[in-house]
């Protein structure tokens, strides 16, 4: 940027630590919204930033080569600084420090996203793998090709992508989870049970309430005694908010892990603001702390952190953050999509037979839909989504009818 460029500038600066999606999106919210201060984009990787979803698709089955977004940085005049690992937060001197040095902002957003967990006792153990960066794609690329037996530890939404891709690439698959069923941590049992006959018939091994003693001789060593072969294996035993270099900050960190932020995405330091899978935020909708670990929070979040970056600029009010959280996994040949919040539901609705390939669940409060989970069924999911933000109450019969179009079901 050149001098003349810098003397143009009408507002202060923002510092945006972390280049995943909801870093770049709040970047280009900015624009988008009219800021024409300085942007300074910084990311721990050496990439150039890339969306995440493909990395368990078509990138790991090499049909595809990266995910980078699709935006023109400097045209947008935004800075990159990327391989550049943030390592704190110093309020009072308006400045994040960095492994590269200190930056200072008059605004920062901390946009840092999530860690994969890693099996304890395998961090560093040959053949044993995350799939969370670009990086770990690049290493099992090679794996599946040479169609090595693999295990897969953790059956949740990771886990059951990995599986997918890998039996498509020609490999023997065998998925271990300590519960008693996939996705134990993200839906009710009578949800879930139904998901668990995919895995025998996508040709994948499911053995549930197994847990891992450790990884050794080529084999993953079971608390019971077995051992079940493993050219390779995948964790996928889920993901903590990446806040452990704010623990100095005087940031308020959440149980969970992750930032608390306020309903405009505030965190407790003035002019920081938190977005994306490393904040969690107060829903009005659900009466509780929401973390969202989806690509959607990551996209939708920004739009409000742009928002509320200008408002502050300009005296005016902020605007408040709470969406109808959304994620989409494609697994064993179906596309599964989930709206809402389903722990504050009274009522369950079946909407089809979930013996088929497609159906969906509704979960109901007081006469209204609060979650949806929609199994091959996409127009109920886009619809229940309105009707969720909607609050309006259904007619429970109607709703449970496939035949019906889910908004005729509204009274």
């Amino acid at each position: 940027m050149s001098e003349q460029q810098q003397g143009e500038r009408q507002e202060p600066g923002v510092v945006v630590a972390g280049a995943g999606m909801a870093g770049v999106q709040t970047a280009v919210a900015l624009r988008e919204q009219g800021f024409t201060g300085g942007i300074t984009l910084i990311g721990a990787e050496p990439h150039q930033p890339y969306d995440r979803p493909p990395l368990s698709k078509a990138i790991l089955l090499g049909n595809a080569e990266g995910s980078a977004f699709d935006v023109d940085f400097e045209a947008l005049d935004i800075e990159l600084r990327l391989g550049c690992e943030v390592i704190g937060v110093r309020a009072e001197a308006h400045e994040l420090d960095t492994e590269a040095g200190p930056f200072r902002y008059d605004t920062l957003v901390i946009a840092t996203g999530a860690e994969p967990i890693a099996l304890p006792g395998t961090e560093a153990t040959p053949g044993v793998h995350l799939l969370r960066t670009l990086d770990d794609a690049a290493r099992l690329r090679p794996v599946l090709a040479e169609q090595h037996d693999i295990a897969v530890v953790g059956a949740g939404w990771i886990g059951a992508e990995f599986a997918t891709a890998a039996r498509a690439a020609g490999c023997a698959v065998t998925v271990i989870e300590a519960a008693d069923r996939p996705l134990a941590g993200s839906l009710p049992a009578e949800a879930a049970a139904p998901m668990a006959a995919w895995y025998a018939e996508g040709g994948v091994r499911l053995i549930t309430g197994a847990r891992v003693a450790g990884v050794e001789g080529g084999s993953v060593l079971l608390t019971d005694g077995r051992r079940i072969p493993a050219g390779a294996v995948v964790v996928g035993i889920g993901a903590r908010p990446a806040t452990a270099w704010l623990k100095d900050s005087s940031i308020d960190i959440g149980p969970d892990g992750a930032i608390a932020a306020d309903a405009y995405l505030r965190t407790s330091l003035p002019d920081v603001y938190a977005v994306g899978d490393c904040a969690s935020f107060p829903s009005a909708r659900y009466g509780r702390r929401l973390l969202v670990h989806h690509w959607d929070n990551a996209l939708q979040g920004p739009r409000t952190v742009a928002t509320n970056v200008l408002a502050s600029r300009l005296d005016e009010p902020p605007q408040g953050y709470d969406p109808v959280p959304y994620f989409w996994s494609e697994q064993f040949g179906r596309f599964v999509q989930y709206a809402g919040d389903h722990s504050v539901a009274s009522t369950t609705l079946w909407r089809g037979d979930p013996a088929d390939r497609d159906w969906s669940m509704l979960w109901l409060r007081d006469g209204a839909l609060v979650a949806l989970l929609a199994v091959g069924r996409p127009r109920d999911l886009a619809q229940g989504r309105k009707l969720i933000q909607s609050g309006v109450p259904l007619d429970p019969q109607r709703a449970a009818d496939p035949a019906i179009p889910l908004k005729a079901a509204s009274l």
